[in-house]
């Protein structure tokens, strides 16, 4: 099986600068208490700092059965931080519409 850690790396740092950039707009912008999407955005952060983390661990690991349990952890930490965005999104979407 190839090794998912380089890709969870790769994708949750670019999907933390995404979240990073839609904390920051909402602060310019000064709408971040009117919505939950500062929250959502800033779980995600947390998430995917977190998933990039584990996936470094894995990369570096040397041992075979620490490698798997800090990739399937970096992998769902992944999970729970695109359905945070996926959240944040909806809320944008309701709010234009």
């Amino acid at each position: 099986m190839e090794k998912k850690s380089p890709h969870i790396l790769n994708a949750s740092s670019n999907l933390l600068g995404f979240s990073l950039i839609i904390i920051t707009s909402l602060k310019i912008t000064k709408i971040s208490g009117s919505t939950y999407l500062d929250e959502f955005a800033g779980i995600s952060c947390l998430l995917f700092a977190c998933s990039c983390f584990f996936s470094f661990l894995a990369i570096r690991s040397k041992n075979e059965n620490r490698e798997n349990k800090f990739e399937t952890i970096a992998d769902y930490l992944f999970l729970a931080a695109l359905f945070c965005i996926v959240l944040a999104v909806i809320i944008v979407t309701v709010k234009i519409i």
